[in-house]
């Protein structure tokens, strides 16, 4: 089965983006409904690759519109397709994203954009205890060669209760833990892309596999599951 992002999509979001109001869109919405199922097709069946290597939970694919209510911004329209994977829960953290966006904006993100407050804390915790294994993940060759490096939030000093002399410090003021991957309109439309995005996101796991540890267990290294 060879699903892919069909290029109507990027065609339509392009225009979308040059006329982003209802009544174009409204007069439009036939090819848009159309250029939507071929692409809930393929977050589904990417959904399905990432089944074969981890415990996919749920595939949601964003509404195209915006919420409008507490923004500046009061175009009606999103000009990009999104949608995220969520792995089981409560033994599986982490999530993933997938976004579909023309002039070469396409993207994968991976990571935790938003842990909770005991979350965080213990995280940091753990980085204070001993942030050699999760360096030797970061550091690791594979892994760098696709993920870069850590990206997200953090601190312009120490959170409250740890020293900012701490050689983990530049670990521990992080807020998020993410990671992203661009992706030109070429490679968006490529035959093998979401096979290629599939292998990136399991590319991940020794990161996941590790604050997944870190996160169902307590200082002691206990489950608290």
């Amino acid at each position: 089965m060879n699903v892919r992002i069909p290029e109507e999509a990027l065609t339509f979001l392009n225009k979308l983006k040059r006329h982003n109001d209802r009544d174009w869109f409204n007069s439009h919405k036939p090819e848009f409904k159309a250029i939507e199922a071929k692409i809930k097709l393929a977050y589904n069946y990417l959904g399905n690759l990432m089944n074969e290597h981890d415990q996919i939970e749920k595939t949601k694919i964003f509404r195209i519109y915006r919420d409008v209510r507490f923004s500046k911004n009061k175009l009606p329209y999103k000009t990009h397709f999104g949608g995220s994977f969520a792995r089981k829960k409560p033994e599986l953290r982490g999530g993933y994203y997938l976004q579909i966006q023309p002039d070469n904006k396409s993207f994968i993100a991976t990571g935790f954009w938003d842990p909770n407050k005991e979350d965080l804390y213990r995280i940091r915790k753990e980085f204070e205890m001993d942030d050699n294994e999760i360096r030797d993940i970061l550091n690791q060759w594979s892994f760098k060669n696709t993920w870069g490096t850590m990206v997200g939030d953090e601190l312009k000093t120490a959170p409250k209760g740890f020293d900012k002399e701490h050689p983990a410090i530049d670990l521990i003021r992080k807020k998020q833990f993410t990671f992203t991957k661009s992706f030109s309109d070429r490679e968006v439309l490529d035959q093998d892309f979401l096979t290629n995005v599939n292998r990136d996101f399991k590319s991940i796991r020794p990161f996941f596999d590790y604050m997944s540890d870190v996160l169902t267990s307590n200082l002691n290294g206990e489950s608290i599951l």
